[in-house]
């Protein structure tokens, strides 16, 4: 399952968040990829949604993968030091094969997956 964000990955977005992705998976699906090329903002509650997702995802035997996280959310996770936790890949095509994120170049996302713009502090995720 291949997810694209957009908005504000805090406080106010991350229990519905998280609902969703615990929803999405299950012992027959529990491979996730998260695309954050468009999230601008991401707080501490944001970073325990991408945790607890990966937690379970891993739990049922899959992976959690994320894809492009703008500078914001790079900043969270290095901080916290979740980018040694949570497997990060510069396309969604890298993160499907498994190609780290230092070997693969970023370019954008297919307008097959592509997806409107939120309001401002909305977050909208959308499987594909």
């Amino acid at each position: 399952m291949i997810a694209v964000l957009t908005g504000d990955l805090d406080v106010a977005s991350a229990p519905a968040l998280r609902e969703e992705f615990l929803g999405w998976l299950r012992p027959a699906a529990s491979r996730l990829i998260i695309d954050l090329s468009a999230v601008g903002f991401a707080d501490a509650s944001g970073a325990a949604v991408l945790v607890g997702t990966g937690r379970r995802a891993g739990l049922l035997g899959g992976w959690l993968r994320l894809v492009s996280p703008a500078p914001g959310l790079v900043r969270v996770l290095s901080v916290t030091g979740l980018d040694r936790r949570l497997a990060t890949f510069a396309t969604v095509d890298a993160a499907i094969t498994g190609v780290p994120a230092g070997r693969a170049r970023i370019r954008p996302l297919p307008a097959a997956i592509a997806h409107a713009q939120p309001a401002a502090g909305e977050l909208r995720a959308a499987a594909c």
